[in-house]
């Protein structure tokens, strides 16, 4: 049977304009850019499957007083030919949650009912928006399909007691809410294990985008740069991969990291006294691009023995394959099999481990580095790009809303259990 049209979506999460996140990450102690990325990468692969798509989105900021905003204003906008309401809220421990569940109750409500919604996807674990769907939108004979990118209630180091106590509450308030949807799109198999138990679910660890990585305005150098870009945290491996750079012979070699993070200082340290370390730098998406592309090889350092590590699938991962260069990564657990050709893993996920999976790589004949490389940029844009993880979320959102035939069903969609009551 086929389906007799696409289902109409809105995507209720942080997909916000461009110049919107460039404010946000100027003055937040976030950096939500790989956030921002899959947003739209979910959005242009919902096109790319003709699903028409209209957006409810909160700016994705830290509570105050890691952003000092306050008061966010709501607004409506429009980018890539997709037409979103900013939802406001109040940027305070508390009310945040509170005044996004009311401002999503009343737009999303309106939205829901205008725009003829079939599926309300959620982007992420975010209590007010997951409850909004349950109490409203699924009422309303909305399927009701949340995005899990991370598990809910990670605690931060700097966390008190208050703030873990309200991560458990929502935490409990989020599991809550999972049980009573329609299915979930997950990163890994153990996010919907975990998190979704028993719900119809389609595992979708990333999408590739698809924009040219840009024109490298900085002048050549003679130098190998091994480079990592991301969260410069000891969580991440940071630390490791500066201790395992150190010992790789070559005067030619330059470690170069990229994003914003707890190590920032540490690695300036390491930088005036070791002349092949380049000082950190945050960089725009336009610019860090071209530099991802000129490296003689990527680095996911990110140890496997976290506790988090279970539900991740670095989105790193598949922007470094397609630049084309070589890829060193440790063996992260949420890393599908098919990749495994196209990465060099650190094993162990040590310093040495490190050093030893960096060296192999760094003394392949230019030829072979370029062929990996050029195969890992393949397998990502042919498999992961926009329209094949659309026609994949599409098939998976048609069946739920029963828009084609039992037969049809996704391959990874496990036989639907019936809707609990919310």
């Amino acid at each position: 049977m086929a389906p007799s049209r696409r289902p109409r979506v809105a995507l209720l999460g942080f997909t916000v304009p461009d110049d919107l996140l460039a404010e946000i990450i100027a003055r937040d102690t976030i950096m939500p850019t790989q956030t921002h990325t899959f947003a739209w990468g979910l959005v242009r692969s919902l096109r790319a499957a003709d699903c028409q798509v209209h957006l409810l989105s909160a700016a994705p900021v830290s509570t105050w007083p890691g952003n000092r905003q306050v008061r966010f204003r709501p607004g409506r906008f429009r980018q890539d030919g997709v037409d979103g309401h900013l939802l406001a809220f109040v940027n305070l421990l508390g009310l945040k949650h509170l005044t996004r569940f009311v401002a999503a109750w009343r737009t999303g409500g309106r939205e829901l009912r205008e725009q003829a919604t079939d599926v309300l996807l959620v982007h992420g674990v975010h209590s007010p928006f997951l409850w909004f769907g349950v109490l409203r939108a699924r009422r309303r004979g909305v399927r009701v399909v949340p995005v899990l990118t991370d598990p809910p209630g990670v605690a931060l180091p700097t966390d008190g007691r208050v703030v873990r106590l309200l991560r458990g509450l929502d935490v409990a308030l989020v599991r809550a809410a999972l049980a009573r949807c329609s299915g979930v799109i997950a990163l890994t198999p153990a996010l919907a294990d975990d998190f979704a138990p028993g719900r119809p679910r389609l595992v979708m660890e990333g999408i590739c985008a698809t924009e040219p990585a840009g024109v490298d305005e900085t002048p050549p150098v003679a130098t190998r740069d091994v480079v990592y870009a991301g969260g410069l945290s000891r969580a991440y491996g940071v630390d490791r991969l500066v201790e395992a750079f150190r010992g790789l012979p070559g005067d030619d070699l330059r470690l170069c990291v990229y994003g914003r993070g707890e190590l920032e200082g540490w690695l300036r340290d390491q930088a005036a006294v070791d002349r092949r370390i380049a000082p950190p730098r945050l960089l725009p998406r336009a610019e860090l691009l071209p530099r991802l592309s000129r490296a003689s090889v990527l680095v996911n350092p990110r140890p496997v023995d976290r506790d988090f590590v279970r539900w991740s699938f670095p989105s790193k991962i598949i922007e470094y394959l397609a630049t084309g260069v070589p890829v060193v990564s440790t063996r992260l657990p949420g890393i599908p099999a098919d990749y495994t050709p196209w990465l060099s893993f650190a094993e162990p996920d040590t310093v040495e481990g490190l050093r030893a999976a960096l060296g192999q790589v760094l003394s392949l004949p230019p030829g072979a580095a370029g062929e990996r490389g050029a195969g890992g940029a393949r397998f990502v844009r042919e498999t992961r790009n926009p329209a094949a993880q659309g026609r994949r979320m599409y098939d998976f959102l048609a069946h739920l809303c029963g828009l084609t035939g039992e037969r049809d069903a996704p391959a990874d969609v496990p036989a639907p259990a019936p809707d609990r009551v919310g």
